[in-house]
């Protein structure tokens, strides 16, 4: 029988360090987008669910972006199923990432291992790493949850062995949902059942995709000729599988450039997606019909590509392209979840052998059939409903304790949720004030000291902050909801009126700051930065990770904003007022770059590009570096800068 044990994973890795504490009032800065002109020409129903709810703010969610790019041995807790046949390793407090799939009898590790732990700027809220099986929740991206701790215990599976339950609540979207794991005796499949719960009396929009890491080395092979192709270029048109533009796709060394392929598997059809080696031998997953989508995605051989890669785990260790199965066709669609409902699904993942080269029709028939032979379809659904049967179990033996925002959540609506309790004693440090003023009615004023703590801005959250008190610290986060609603008129002056009585300023400046550059006030803007600036300065009471957090990010932006406004001196007053551990970071060094060339310094500017800065929360799709270098450069961008991703002439 399945049993679930305790481990740890030693691994060279980062460190995570502190959120950033200024709230994510920008727009969303996501590289995802279609363009009308594609919508015309897509199925109706697809370019109905691309027009749904797309994400516009983060909030509430805190961006992470404190980590760098100094990795040490570091101990990860693990928890460890396995039966006769497989051993899964699982972190729990990475997003649930299922890490390792071990087939015992061959040897063989399914997925593509990351030998590394190096946080990047994929996920919607910075920090994301690569590697094994990760379950993206939320919106078209990479989840928030990527590298925060879920909730985790054991609960009895359907067959009577163990199942390992994961279980959050999922905050751009307010959705409770739990990942059960579980290896029947003898089986060769590990099963993964699914359930995402809307407890709301309106309709939530829904995203969900399992992201599965293989080495790139493969031929992946999907029950579909054709392909609905996305690229960095921001067009998604229909493709013929295998081969496009004269190359063969389910090699993802046939792509030059990074692309997404979501399979347009006809109706009726068995979900699956496979990836197998030059001798046959990989991974397959498949699904209940519910898991509708499929997709590959390729790096590309090109050098952008190639350095993100590099950038992503060790040079040398290989790369790795993405198997992926969703709610949708493609990531770029969100789903209606009804009010008061829920959705569910069974993913199955194993080995498989079958020959991959040869004609497309004739190499994914054979793979099929020999997936009906390992997994019938029909014993799919029966695990399915087996497991739906165990669901609603109570958790048994806690084995990882997640976030309080579920327990805060269940505190306040009274939800009954069987089988993912959100218990009350999970509460901690960021949920207590929100607590405080479910409970008493006004929003405690905190001690003076410290940077404010992360705001709500649901519409539930922002009627209680409306009717409390007008404290600083309630009008500072009433503006924050408001923001997020859309109404920004009224965020101003919520600000506006607690700078008068508030102890610390910068905060309330820092918002009516954001709120003047996106109105294209730049000269006003910069000022208010500038101020408060100084306002963190006076106020800073230590070098601890939460001011440190607090100086890195207001100084980052107030850089920004004074070079946009054609103020150098005032940019350079900022930073020589910003730590050395501050200044000597990858990300400010390129601020450096472009504070000298705001300057007139251009040989300084181009020597610091020189000196092989590395930048640790560098944004996918960005062009940061490329644009520094064509200001302050000679000749082509050296590879170890390029991780440009987009087609030439794009």
């Amino acid at each position: 029988m399945t049993s679930i044990r305790r481990a740890v994973v030693t691994l060279p890795a980062a460190e995570l360090g502190p959120d950033n504490p200024l709230p994510p009032l920008s727009p969303l800065d996501e590289v995802h987008h279609v363009q009308d002109r594609d919508l015309e020409d897509l199925p109706r129903e697809m370019a109905r669910q691309i027009r749904y709810e797309p994400l516009r703010s983060l909030l509430p969610v805190r961006v992470r972006d404190g980590y760098g790019r100094r990795r040490v041995p570091r101990d990860l807790d693990a928890l460890v199923l396995e039966n006769d046949r497989l051993a899964v390793t699982v972190l729990p407090s990475l997003g649930g990432r299922v890490t390792s799939l071990f087939h015992k009898p061959t040897g063989r590790e399914l997925l593509y291992r990351n030998p590394v732990f190096q946080p990047a700027n994929f996920a919607l809220n910075g920090a994301w790493y690569s590697g094994g099986v990760e379950w993206n929740i939320g919106a078209t991206g990479h989840t928030t949850l990527s590298c925060s701790p879920l909730h985790a215990a054991r609960v009895p599976a359907p067959d009577g062995g163990a199942m390992l339950r994961l279980w959050e609540w999922e905050r751009l979207r307010d959705l409770p949902f739990q990942v059960d794991l579980w290896l029947p005796e003898g089986s060769d499949f590990l099963y993964v059942g699914v359930r995402v719960r809307n407890p709301h009396e309106r309709p939530r929009p829904l995203y969900w995709w399992s992201n599965i890491a293989v080495p790139e080395e493969c031929r992946v092979l999907a029950p579909a000729d054709a392909a609905y192709h996305f690229g960095y270029e921001r067009r998604l048109r229909r493709v013929p599988v295998p081969v496009h533009d004269g190359a063969d796709r389910s090699h993802p060394l046939g792509s030059r450039h990074a692309a997404d392929y979501f399979y347009d598997v006809p109706a009726g059809r068995r979900r699956w997606i496979a990836a197998l080696d030059a001798d046959g031998h990989g991974l397959v997953q498949t699904s209940t019909d519910a898991l509708r989508g499929r997709k590959l995605f390729v790096w590309g051989t090109g050098p952008g590509g190639r350095r993100w890669q590099e950038w992503l785990t060790e040079p040398g260790t290989g790369g790795y392209c993405e198997i992926q199965a969703g709610l949708a066709r493609t990531q770029l669609e969100h789903v209606r979840l009804e009010a008061e409902s829920e959705v569910s699904w069974l993913e199955a993942y194993g080995p498989l052998d079958a020959p991959r080269d040869g004609a497309w029709t004739d190499v994914v028939r054979e793979a099929e059939a020999r997936l009906a032979a390992a997994l019938p379809r029909a014993a799919v659904d029966a695990a399915y409903a087996a497991w739906r049967s165990r669901a609603d179990t109570d958790p048994g033996e806690v084995l990882a304790t997640g976030s309080g925002w579920g327990a805060l959540e269940v505190l306040r609506a009274g939800w009954k949720l069987p089988g993912t309790p959100f218990p009350e004693e999970t509460l901690g440090e960021e949920q207590e004030p929100w607590r405080e003023l479910l409970r008493t009615g006004p929003y405690p004023q905190p001690r003076r000291g410290r940077p404010p703590g992360p705001s709500l801005v649901a519409p539930h959250w922002r009627d209680m902050l409306e009717t409390a008190p007008a404290t600083p610290s309630a009008e500072y986060h009433l503006g924050v909801a408001q923001w997020h609603a859309g109404d920004h008129a009224q965020a101003v002056r919520s600000w506006e009126r607690a700078l008068g009585l508030a102890p610390s300023l910068w905060p309330l400046l820092r918002c009516l700051a954001v709120a003047d550059r996106l109105a294209g006030h730049g000269e006003r803007a910069a000022d208010r930065y500038a101020e408060a600036f100084d306002d963190l300065c006076r106020e800073r009471r230590d070098d601890g990770d939460a001011w440190t957090a607090a100086s890195a990010a207001l100084g980052r932006e107030a850089i920004e904003a004074l070079l946009a406004a054609g103020r150098p001196a005032a940019a350079r007053a900022v930073w020589q007022r910003l730590g050395p551990e501050i200044r000597a970071r990858g990300r400010f060094r390129l601020a450096e770059a472009a504070l000298l060339l705001a300057e007139g310094r251009r040989e300084a500017a181009r020597a610091v590009l020189d000196a092989g800065l590395e930048p640790a929360d560098l944004r996918e799709g960005a062009d940061d570096i490329d644009r520094l270098w064509a200001r302050a450069g000679d000749g082509p961008l050296p590879a170890r800068l390029d991780f440009r991703m987009h087609p030439e002439g794009t």
